[in-house]
């Protein structure tokens, strides 16, 4: 009987399979492959040579294909593709942030592997949570909850409250690489700070690194409904000044979340696919500050039962909003708005720098039957006690729960308590809404009716904080308007920038309202407009032919837009496969107007399309970006 073989050496072709498997960039002397695709080992036997036909080598792999998009442009786009966009704006100016995943960076890896060693689930009991990790829906729940430090350490720690003196304004960041090295670099001490779009950023850079399909998705007047009734409530006094919310309802200008694509065997037949995921720490779900994965489907079809948190995300992008006037002690009803929540659902296109809409795949088109039909179904499964078994978001104390990210983009017409609108009111901007600018607009006045209408509106201004809380009223108005049948008149107004500037808030979000009385008439019309100011881009030029291993030279334009002096100005730049980290230029004082520019020398070490991400903050401004696309050839 011939001696039994002896391994001496097992050969994982690591480079050569790395190379086939779309890792190489991460790493080539360690065996990195992905699911669902074959790879090659060599064995090398001590005693004897291998004899077909005599001898038996029986290998044991358990593996799963619960993440697998069948196409390949799919797969290069949310797989492999280490930079991207993120929308952010309001529903009428939506503009994108470039922004550096990195997730083949080096040590990337090992720290999205240390981040799940150091979940709870891990510490509380480690064999089961490995033998979970094949598990995406399991996987990404951990994840979902490591990437805010509610619960544990954390990599971000979440901050609504406009002071930031004490870390970085989520508003600079322009990438998850440094905040991921950061939190390890430290101990594992969260990062401060993030706010949506930057937990889901990091999100992403996260679960692709892992191998799971992940987008970055942005929802435009987006929903957070405290009590489940699926109504966002509203209250105005009698200038239309927004007052704060008793019960903490808030409509947000935009708010940002990742959607991954897995298998969901643990659902009814038909909901696996994208899968809603929001590291934003705002609800608990079975304990913890996580929320999802909830099929997309399901969100779509009112299924609000199922797991994970569907009730919740079904909230986000299809509540119906209140609005209420609060006078003399009393709240009257205004207005009910069956569309207005969840608009421009938004991500990257495939391979591309487009947007995508797929806000249909949330939701029927608002005011269609069949719209309606599953906001009914999904609020009779709520008053019906809620998903039975779904482990949804559970509620909290209103006082406990950080804000969303900016409150509510509008610019409807007029709202009125009866169906048959007599008098509208509108607002229209009459330039582009640049910072440093005065702000000019003018409010039109229709009369649909027959009669003569005697208005006496009143106009006021205010910014905005990331909670939907209101700062102090800055501007104020008053317009007399007779108006004949059928007649229209607009009033003129300017907002000085010396006036609305010591009161902006980071996202540069400032809420005009106007209430209108018909003289003799209880009837109130309100309207209201959001205007987010905005700024110059920075200019990204690249001095020659973009090599790996050649130097290059970086042209980087920039200015103040202010008629005012900035100083403390800290210009940043990165990109993946071109920097091997981030690089910060103190630039210091800046004269009004003053443009200038900078030059950088780098030495590409990787090709491909590549992205550059640049960002200046000064002590006026914190979030002038700029971006370059570039494609870097091997050469020779």
């Amino acid at each position: 009987m011939a001696q039994g073989l002896e391994v001496a050496l097992i050969d994982l072709q690591s480079s050569w399979n790395n190379l086939q498997h779309h890792t190489e960039e991460i790493r080539s002397d360690r065996l990195l492959v992905r699911r669902g695709q074959a790879f090659n080992i060599t064995l090398h036997f001590r005693n004897r040579a291998f004899q077909p036909g005599l001898d038996n080598i029986i290998f044991v792999a358990e593996t799963g294909d619960a993440v697998y998009l069948d196409s390949e442009p799919q797969r290069q786009e949310y797989v492999v593709n280490d930079y991207g966009f993120i929308y952010q704006g309001n529903k009428n100016w939506i503009r994108p942030c470039p922004w550096n995943y990195g997730q083949f960076e080096e040590n990337i890896v090992d720290i999205c592997l240390e981040l799940l060693a150091k979940s709870l689930n891990f510490q509380i009991d480690p064999a089961t949570d490995c033998a979970l990790r094949g598990s995406p829906v399991y996987i990404s729940r951990v994840v979902c909850a490591m990437i805010n430090s509610n619960d544990d350490n954390g990599v971000l720690n979440g901050n609504w409250s406009e002071n930031y003196s004490d870390g970085v304004n989520p508003a600079e960041w322009t990438g998850s690489v440094a905040i991921l090295k950061q939190w390890h670099a430290t101990g594992c001490q969260p990062v401060r700070y993030g706010q949506c779009w930057v937990f889901a950023a990091v999100m992403c850079t996260v679960m692709r690194c892992l191998g799971i399909p992940t987008r970055v998705i942005t929802n435009f007047d987006s929903g957070h409904d405290t009590d489940g009734n699926l109504i966002i409530d509203e209250y105005y006094d009698n200038t239309g000044r927004i007052l704060e919310n008793k019960k903490k309802d808030t409509v947000w200008n935009f708010h940002v979340w990742n959607e991954c694509w897995m298998a969901r065997r643990d659902l009814p037949e038909g909901y696996g696919g994208w899968q809603v995921l929001d590291a934003t720490p705002q609800e608990t779900s079975n304990g913890l500050y996580c929320c999802g994965p909830a099929s997309v489907r399901a969100i779509k079809e009112g299924e609000v039962e199922l797991n994970y948190d569907t009730a919740f995300a079904f909230s986000m992008v299809n509540a119906d909003c209140m609005s209420w006037l609060v006078f003399r002690g009393k709240e009257q009803r205004l207005h009910r708005d069956t569309s207005s929540v969840g608009n421009f659902i938004s991500t990257k296109s495939i391979q591309s720098n487009e947007r995508d809409d797929i806000t249909e795949n949330y939701k029927y088109g608002e005011g269609s039957p069949q719209e309606r039909q599953v906001f009914l179904k999904a609020l009779q499964k709520l008053k019906a006690g809620g998903p039975q078994g779904s482990l949804r978001a559970d509620s909290q104390p209103s006082g406990s729960l950080p804000p969303r990210d900016s409150p509510r983009s509008l610019a409807t017409p007029s709202l009125r308590p009866r169906d048959v609108v007599q008098v509208s009111l509108k607002f229209q901007l009459l330039d582009p809404p640049d910072m440093g600018q005065d702000i000019r607009f003018v409010l039109l006045a229709l009369n649909m009716s027959l009669q003569f209408k005697d208005l006496r509106v009143n106009l006021s201004a205010q910014s905005l904080l990331h909670d939907g809380s209101p700062l102090p009223v800055f501007w104020q108005d008053t317009a007399f308007l007779t108006l004949a049948p059928e007649e229209a008149k607009t009033h003129s107004c300017k907002i000085p920038y010396s006036q609305y500037s010591q009161y902006l808030s980071t996202d540069k979000l400032i809420r005009i309202s106007a209430l209108g009385e018909e003289k003799n008439s209880p009837e109130k019309i309100l309207v209201n407009k959001i205007v987010t100011l905005a700024y110059p881009g920075i200019m990204i030029n690249v001095l020659g032919a973009p090599i790996v291993n050649q130097p290059l030279s970086i042209q980087v334009i920039f200015s103040n837009p202010l008629s005012e002096p900035v100083a403390d100005c800290v210009l940043t730049v990165e990109g993946s496969g071109l920097f091997r980290k981030q690089q910060r230029v103190l630039i210091g004082f800046l004269r009004p107007q003053q443009r200038a520019s900078l030059t950088l020398e780098t030495v590409p070490f990787k090709s491909g399309q590549r992205q550059i991400q640049a960002n200046l903050r000064s002590n006026k401004f914190k979030d002038i970006k700029g971006y370059k696309n570039i494609y870097v050839d091997l050469g020779l």
